[in-house]
């Protein structure tokens, strides 16, 4: 009987989870049920399986709503009629056109209008019906016979309903049929919303309400609210209104068990075919395969062929072929453009992946593991992640939704929740609390004076609304390709990125039988591919940046490795990184591939990379834990690095089935939601090194380990496919250093921030030059060892008009002067103004004092653009009075305008001459010494210790353009806090640990700069 069911999914509005509504429905004896929430489908698939789990079955539909106005309710008879109402809200949702007072009709599905009693959470009736979900109740029009005919919300009549539609009653306003004909109730059906789970709920949705109007609790108004009593009661109770109208029930019960809704959860969804057929898919992938394994390993290459053939066999009897093929196809389309792409994660442990060159990682020499991308028992497709430059993933984006059709092609949605401060902040706004007390309140929340009824209210709510569902967001790589049109299951929302998006999240996607394809973007490869272009304009070289297997072993690379001197370098360049590959003295592939997923959280937080760091060294001065672990990890010192070894360790260790072990470990990887699997797959866990005869605490040790870094570690192949592409940055740096540099500093990605970037071009040998109006581009350039910034870095300085300085001067010529380019370009005048004080008209030879003048007294003050003329007059001869200008005046500039000075260093601003008793340089010989150092501070890191103390890793750079790093252990940290962004004075001792020194340090204080001479 329960029609109008609605979720925590509808969004900001109803309080219960899908598995609590089909719990309630179940208690109270409910056998078929149909959900029904606002404006999406985001939950049907659950809804489904909870459902089917309790003997419920279920049915869906979507509850329309022009915002707080209830238009209908669609209620699919069948999976037709599902797909039929996800198609007419995405139109809605893809065109942005209001929702029609009436919808189309619909073959499979039913409509049902509201007709009085506050349908819409309104207690009472309103007088018209202009407002959805009320009507004019028993309004009596007549029809020739003397009955009554009632309105619907919509101010539809019973007459005018067609076969499909209804006018739905609640059991609260059932004594209004008292005035309606006989010959109109075969028209009514119960309609009884369900919203929470008690009155007692009422408070939270109120709060819902409150904040998805934007409004104080007390500004809410009855139509915006649900009823307190929709809840789920006893079907008796809820028929006992009716009892005079039999029918109305019978109506009821007959559409109820029209509707039903059945989802497969055992296929896969994806596309099945790419070619004409799936035989044809294994023919066309077996050839590619084959031609691709002559490319990259010859033709006489047995072990190649055996692994080749091996992939074929599984990937063509799981029916994984056009998988294939379609993510090839996006890979020669891509690269037919001309764009670098990096195939990486999972996909690169397939030898098939690696001949496609969907991937640059070879497994073989890797040794890894195939079933870790595909085991034999996997139901679900294999996915692949594809990195793309950051310029040009919209580009490939764009050309599957061409190809594949959008009524097939979605990119994944997720789902941001309620959670932490943000929770505060909204319900604070709604209980009509000032802005300081929700500061005070988030900042200080235990504090007795943040302590009063309200704030009580405010985190008890805020407790039950913690991780609800608050907004529908893009999945940031996500694709599907899907066999059915994608309506079939869920509507789809049209986000401002302008791609059609599932209206739920990965995990639904793959509970569903999807696997994603996801098309991700990174700055690493911008970086490397206009690398390779600012070569051949400022050098005239073409270099092979795929070059992979000369490059790990140049020893220029090797070096720089070792060293890690690695700044600018994708993904080993954060001062942990540097520091661990100085540690393990890394000069080779595989040791980075080991290193770039020992640096991930998980394998840190266990204690194992220390360990991993100490067994390097000494391989032959630890013990394994267990012999087993010795045959299994013996690569990686007894250590699990990888998400592989999870796979090894449970499946040969442990005795679990290589699904399970997957299960397992995507489990821990939050990319898998059944707990109740994962809980009875962790039982098998210790049950099976039970009846192995492990000792206890052993068994207890491997499982801390897998479960502490399961969740943050890499696959070997995600770590591989990360490595070649540092090692192309680190090549690309060792051999063009002021090139590569220039590269990333145009594509404003990286770990640091913009002016390291640019001191580090300084450190390799660069001249750094302020904007120029004649020698800048856009962007930053370089002229053989002259960086010249770009205009884009000028802040305040107008897009557009920084194009047009380019485009004006590649048109007619360098500019002259400032009368020149006043009347060339017409500028404004606060613009000409952040142009002078950047310095880009240095090359007058002026002073930006007599500039200022003169733009001043060019530029007319009534308008704000001075026009062209058709022939450029003499300009006026002004005599001005010579006007002083300091380097440390340009440098102030330069920080205000550039984030950063460039006349002068950080150091050359300094009070004192003082640069340190040593440089980063000669910490080497330091160990163990007292010893101070000043460093221009380049970045913080923020941790807690075991007992939940603060305390922080600094990173600076020294007065020579060298990195050293610093440990603030809790104490030193209380006494000598940092004091925000500047040149530091630090005292400490020099530690070193496995080859890698930094700074403990005792003392900090941040020098005094000298006072800037413009004010």
């Amino acid at each position: 009987m329960y029609l109008n069911c609605h979720s925590y999914y509808s969004l900001r509005y109803g309080t219960l989870t899908v598995e609590r509504l089909s719990e309630l429905a179940a208690a109270a004896g409910v056998e078929r049920l149909v959900m029904t929430d606002i404006n999406n489908t985001t939950g049907v698939p659950d809804f489904v399986r909870e459902c089917r789990s309790r003997d419920i079955t279920p049915a869906a539909g979507i509850e329309f709503r022009d915002v707080n106005t209830l238009l209908y309710i669609g209620i699919a008879r069948n999976n037709e009629g599902f797909r039929e109402l996800n198609e007419f809200l995405t139109h809605h949702n893809f065109t942005g056109e209001p929702l029609p007072p009436r919808p189309p009709s619909f073959p499979n599905a039913y409509v049902i209008y509201p007709s009085g009693g506050g349908v819409n959470g309104s207690a009472a009736p309103r007088d018209n019906g202009s407002n959805g979900g009320v009507s004019c109740g028993a309004a009596a029009h007549g029809n020739g016979s003397g009955s009554a005919r009632v309105h619907g919300g919509n101010g539809i009549t019973t007459a005018m309903l067609r076969d499909n539609e209804y006018l739905g009653i609640r059991p609260s306003a059932a004594g209004r049929l008292l005035s309606t004909a006989t010959s109109d109730l075969s028209k009514y059906i119960i309609l009884q919303p369900v919203t929470m789970e008690s009155p007692a709920d009422y408070p939270v949705h109120r709060s819902l309400r409150a904040v998805d109007n934007n409004l104080l609790l007390s500004r809410l108004e009855s139509g915006m609210t649900a009823s307190p009593d929709e809840i789920i009661t006893p079907e008796s109770e809820l028929i006992r209104p009716f009892s005079m109208w039999p029918q109305v029930v019978e109506n009821t019960r007959r559409l109820l068990n029209d509707c039903s809704l059945e989802i497969d959860f055992t296929t896969h969804k994806n596309k099945k075919i790419y070619s004409a057929s799936r035989y044809d898919d294994k023919l066309l992938l077996e050839k590619l395969a084959w031609d691709g394994m002559k490319y990259r390993y010859g033709a006489n290459n047995r072990m190649a062929e055996e692994r080749v053939r091996h992939e074929l066999e599984i990937i063509d009897r799981l029916g994984f072929s056009s998988y294939f093929l379609i993510t090839w196809d996006i890979i020669r389309y891509s690269m037919s453009c001309g764009f670098y792409h990096v195939g990486r994660g999972s996909g690169a442990n397939s030898v098939v992946a690696y001949c496609l060159k969907i991937t640059n990682v070879d497994p073989i020499d890797l040794n890894l593991y195939f079933e870790r991308f595909i085991n034999p028992k996997r139901t679900s497709p294999p996915d692949f992640d594809i990195d793309y430059s950051w310029k040009e993933r919209d580009t490939v984006t764009e050309y599957i939704f061409r190809r594949y059709g959008h009524r097939h092609t979605a990119l994944l949605g997720t789902v941001n929740t309620f959670r932490g401060k943000s929770i505060v902040r909204e319900l604070g706004k709604v209980h009509g609390l000032p802005v300081e007390e929700i500061d005070a309140l988030i900042s200080s929340p235990s504090a007795e004076s943040n302590r009063g009824e309200i704030q009580d209210l405010i985190f008890e709510t805020g407790n039950k609304i913690a991780d609800f569902p608050n907004l529908r967001s893009i999945h940031a790589g996500g694709v599907l390709i899907s066999e059915d049109p994608v309506c079939c299951y869920t509507a789809l929302d049209m986000p401002p990125k302008g791609f059609p998006t599932t209206q739920w999240d990965m995990y639904t996607a793959e509970e569903l039988g999807y696997e994603k394809l996801d098309i991700l973007s990174q700055r690493g490869i911008g970086h490397i591919k206009e690398s390779a272009e600012v070569i051949r304009a400022n050098r005239g070289v073409d270099v092979d940046v795929h070059a992979v297997q000369q490059f790990k072993k140049d020893p220029l690379v090797k070096d720089r490795l070792r060293r890690g001197d690695a700044k600018g370098c994708f993904y080993i360049e954060s001062p942990s990184m540097r520091g661990l590959l100085q540690k393990l003295r890394c000069d080779n592939y595989l040791t980075l591939v080991a290193a770039s997923s020992v640096i991930r959280p998980g394998v840190a937080r266990s204690g194992m990379m220390r360990q991993f760091i100490y067994r390097f060294h000494n391989p032959d001065k630890f013990e394994y834990i267990h012999p087993v672990m010795k045959d299994l990890l013996s690569e990686t010192y007894g250590v699990m690095v990888y998400q592989e070894d999870v796979l090894k360790v449970c499946h040969h260790f442990a005795g679990l089935d290589l699904s399970d072990a997957d299960t397992l470990r995507r489990a821990m990887s939050g990319k898998y939601r059944s707990h109740k699997e994962m809980q009875k797959i962790t039982e098998r866990f210790f049950a099976n090194c039970q009846a192995r005869g492990y000792p206890e605490p052993i068994t207890k040790e491997v499982w801390r380990q897998i479960e502490s870094f399961a969740g943050y570690s890499f696959s070997k192949a995600h770590s591989a496919s990360y490595a070649v592409e540092s090692f192309q940055s680190l090549w690309l740096k060792a051999h063009y250093p002021l090139e590569f540099m220039v590269a990333v500093i145009n594509n404003f990605g990286g770990f640091y921030r913009t002016w390291v970037y640019v001191q580090e071009a300084r450190r390799e040998g660069a001249i750094i030059e302020a904007p120029c109006i004649n020698r800048s581009t856009y962007k930053t350039t370089i002229y053989d060892r002259s960086i010249f910034l770009g205009l884009i870095h000028i802040l305040g300085l107008e897009g557009n008009l920084a194009r047009g300085i380019i485009s004006e001067r590649t048109s007619n010529g360098e500019f002259t002067g400032i009368e020149d380019f006043i009347s060339r370009i017409g500028p404004g005048l606060e613009q000409t103004v952040t142009l002078i004080r950047s310095g880009a008209f240095r090359f007058t030879g002026k002073s930006k004092a007599l500039l200022l003048w003169e733009a001043h007294m060019l530029i007319n003050k009534g308008k704000s653009e001075t026009a062209r003329t058709l022939f450029n007059p003499e300009p006026k001869k002004f005599v001005m009075p010579p006007f002083e200008q300091s380097r440390l005046e340009d440098a102030y500039d330069e920080i205000e305008l550039l984030g950063f000075p460039v006349t002068l260093t950080w150091f050359d601003m300094l009070q004192t001459s003082f640069r340190g008793d040593v440089t980063a340089a000669d910490m080497k010989g330091m160990t163990g010494r007292k010893v101070r150092m000043v460093g221009h501070l380049v970045t913080v890191k923020v941790i807690k210790t075991v007992k939940r103390e603060w305390m922080n890793f600094g990173c600076f750079i020294d007065n020579s353009g060298e990195f050293f790093d610093t440990t603030h252990f809790p104490q030193s940290l209380k006494s000598w806090p940092f004091r925000g962004s500047g040149t530091y004075l630090i005292q400490g001792k020099v530690v070193d640990e496995f080859g890698s020194t930094s700074l403990e340090v005792e003392k900090l204080a941040r020098l005094p700069v000298q006072p800037d001479p413009r004010y």
